[in-house]
């Protein structure tokens, strides 16, 4: 199915979706990002969460409250003077 892209050209999404054992897999192709649910549907939903968060599209800085709910000093959050690991970026 042809979508959209965000600069406005044509893009081709396809994803796909097999069993293997107990759980589903679904990956989307475009971007290589492949989860697993129990059922098709839980599957479908977590790599819709993913691919959102790899494009960025989703998530947000925590706020100075979320953070010491955490445990965490708002001032300790930093990286220093390191650049994030990729996992951050």
């Amino acid at each position: 199915m042809a979508h959209p892209s965000r600069d406005g050209k044509p893009q081709r999404e396809e994803i796909r979706l097999w069993r293997e054992d107990d759980w589903w897999v679904a990956e989307h192709r475009g971007t290589g990002v492949t989860t697993q649910g129990s059922s098709k549907g839980a599957a479908l939903d977590n790599l819709e969460e993913a691919v959102a968060l790899r494009r960025g599209d989703t998530g947000r800085e925590p706020t100075a409250e979320e953070l010491q709910a955490a445990g965490i000093g708002p001032a300790d959050n930093t990286t220093g003077d390191e650049e994030p690991s990729d996992v951050l970026r």
